[in-house]
């Protein structure tokens, strides 16, 4: 990159002024450091691989760095509006009837209509351990695209350490939701996870492929109740 400065240099003796020559080294570093600041933007970029497609809902997973377990990427359409999704993700106690392997879902905190906070304790098959954590759930709409985002990271604190139970600390899960029509909406889910403890491989494999889908068989379903079919899209953060 410096020859390439020199380089330029060089051939601007022939100007004029100085004033020239240093106009012209200012736009080539400019332009060096935009393209080192893509390179390094991309390079950070999750590469996501296709690892199931199955009535329409397709699962991705990666590679993340220092990490053991994959990151789940999970996409597909639904016949439903963005309401309808919101009020079925917030609506923490009914977890249980369609999110994979889920004991029990408690709210701790209501903060308000579009943000919360939740326990959950999900039932592992032996010989593992179950494993149990606290996210702090929020909505948040694009005043512009109309596009919903609900994030949901593992937090500390909120309910002590229960013995025979792992608890996962390090967890990070985010709903994308994009209108697309009057009731139906593109979904973008990723996870990834760090389970702590030790788990045979089976059991993380079963988790990242088989899981997601049946999530998602259930979140159809689920989203079909007359619970969630009057929903508003009213409170959600900016």
């Amino acid at each position: 990159m410096v020859n390439l400065v020199y380089l330029y240099i060089i051939k601007s003796t022939a100007m004029k002024t100085i004033g020239q020559v240093i106009n012209l080294v200012n736009k080539i570093v400019f332009v060096s450091l935009l393209l080192i600041m893509s390179l390094s933007t991309a390079s950070g970029q999750n590469v996501w691989k296709l690892n199931t497609e199955k009535e329409g809902i397709k699962i991705y997973t990666s590679i993340v760095p220092d990490s053991k377990v994959k990151a789940i990427k999970v996409e597909c359409e639904l016949n439903t509006t963005t309401a309808q999704l919101v009020a079925l993700l917030m609506d923490v106690k009914a977890t249980p009837d369609w999110v994979y392997h889920t004991k029990s879902c408690v709210l701790l905190k209501q903060v308000s209509p579009s943000e919360l906070y939740y326990y959950s304790e999900i039932n592992l098959p032996w010989p593992a351990t179950n494993r149990d954590f606290v996210v702090h759930l929020t909505a948040t709409e694009n005043p512009d695209t109309k596009v919903v985002t609900v994030a949901g990271p593992a937090v500390p604190g909120f309910v002590p350490v229960k013995k025979g139970i792992v608890r996962v600390d390090n967890s990070s899960g985010e709903w994308i939701i994009t209108p697309t029509g009057p009731e139906q909406v593109k979904v973008e889910y990723t996870i990834h996870t760090d389970p702590g403890g030790s788990l045979p491989s089976w059991l993380v494999n079963m988790f990242a492929t088989e899981g997601p889908l049946q999530i998602f068989r259930s979140l159809k379903i689920q989203l079909q109740k007359p619970a969630y079919k009057n929903s508003v899209l009213a409170a959600v953060g900016k």
